[in-house]
């Protein structure tokens, strides 16, 4: 299933002006034909037609069953096709163009997937962490700024209900170190917790070194870059990739928080 935000699939479909079941100047013949070319599917196969047999409602059942990879690489032919015979597009279009490239190219890199975080809210029933997890797909390409500071304070809700369910909520407002150091220590993942004569020790022990720091270092750029502070009139912020990586930093130390939590919990 790819990962589109509800920001990211407007613009691809006002892009690919599918708003009357078109998608481009494609027959169905043409469509199909380009698809199936360019990453091997059947998109006239009966699978695809499950909302609607016209062009553009086939297009969004693939979006919806295809993995990232795939549907990144089909955007970015489409971008490149349109771009073939559109040889003089406006400022807007041009604008939309580079907007749907960067979603194709996201997608073809395989960027961060909150899937798997998403399934934790649900069986946690936690309609917080859902929230965040909705604000981290609509901001990490078009706001990256909301996407960092969101990226820190999804950490904070993790420790927070992981420690909440196992009875051990930590008192006044703690910081993000002091509530991830707190859940390491509940999980019994602290570096200190591994004996020195278990195979690969040192390893084991540097990588949760390092993973203890995920929330500290994202705190440090949510101050410089995320929302959250006042800054200067003139600051200039960082841009998409830098909030895919905070995201995905942030997203990978949740589930492997949560999984933790998840098959040792009492």
């Amino acid at each position: 299933m790819s990962t589109f935000s509800m920001t990211e699939r407007h613009n691809l479909e006002k892009f690919l002006v599918m708003s009357s079941g078109y998608v481009l100047n494609f027959s169905d013949r043409t469509f199909g034909e380009f698809v199936f070319e360019t990453v091997g599917i059947d998109v006239h196969d009966e699978k695809y037609s499950a909302e609607g047999t016209s062009k553009a409602k086939k297009l969004r059942t693939l979006w919806k069953i295809e993995p990232d990879y795939t549907v990144g690489k089909l955007i970015l032919a489409l971008i490149d096709y349109d771009t073939s015979f559109n040889a003089e597009p406006d400022a807007e279009a041009k604008a939309l163009a580079e907007n749907c490239r960067q979603i194709g190219t996201r997608l073809l890199a395989g960027g961060p997937s909150l899937d798997p975080l998403k399934e934790h809210a649900k069986v946690l029933n936690a309609n917080h962490l859902a929230e965040q997890i909705r604000r981290l797909e609509a901001s990490v390409e078009t706001d990256p700024s909301l996407a960092i500071g969101t990226a820190k304070e999804l950490i904070e809700t993790c420790c927070k209900t992981i420690l909440a369910e196992r009875g051990k909520p930590v008192s006044g407002t703690p910081d993000v170190s002091t509530l991830t150091k707190e859940t390491l220590k509940e999980l019994k993942l602290v570096p200190e917790g591994i004996h020195e004569a278990t195979r690969s020790a040192d390893v084991i022990k540097r990588l949760l070194s390092n993973l203890g720091t995920i929330g500290n270092g994202l705190a440090e750029l949510r101050g410089l870059y995320g929302t959250g502070h006042g800054k200067h009139g003139s600051a200039t912020g960082l841009s998409t990739r830098h909030a895919r990586l905070a995201v995905g930093a942030a997203a990978t130390l949740t589930v492997f928080l949560f999984e933790t939590h998840k098959e040792t919990k009492p």
